[in-house]
């Protein structure tokens, strides 16, 4: 099996969109058609060069995908990384899909000159954790929402 973690090109909307679906399931979200347009096409655009996104691609079907945002910092001078969604296909997982798309957002933000990567998780997400445990360090923060 061959594994290649990419960035997201026009070609893959409707792979993207399928794998983005399961992954707001998971969440139990819905999104208006609207939010998805605009969410891929943002990671495209010039006019956004803080957003992006990644996608696995094993032996030449999407598997996985990460969206990750660069931004300013007020306690730093360099920007950092909000890696803000993770998916792996449920038939792919425990094959490194997860793993390969952090450490693929980990690259970004090296070559980017960001120091610092962070995301979160919901607390019952405990396959997600168990590698996160193993790639990440937990905070003690805790998120609030308006």
């Amino acid at each position: 099996m061959t594994l290649i973690i990419r960035p997201l090109v026009s070609a893959d909307e409707a792979m993207w969109r399928q794998l983005w679906c399961g992954y707001l399931d998971y969440y139990e979200t819905e999104l208006s058609d609207e939010i998805y347009v605009s969410a891929f096409s943002r990671m495209l655009s010039d006019d956004h060069p803080e957003y992006h996104g990644l996608v696995a691609e094993l032996d030449g079907k999407l598997v996985g995908l990460t969206h990750y945002i660069f931004h300013t910092h007020g306690w730093q001078l360099a920007d950092v990384c909000y890696l803000q969604d993770l998916y792996a296909d449920p038939t792919v997982r425990g094959k490194g899909i997860g793993r390969a798309l952090i450490e693929g957002v980990y690259a970004a933000a090296d070559v980017a000159g960001c120091p610092s990567v962070y995301w979160m998780t919901q607390d019952f997400n405990k396959t997600a954790r168990v590698l996160y445990d193993r790639i990440g360090q937990l905070t003690p923060f805790i998120k609030y929402s308006r």
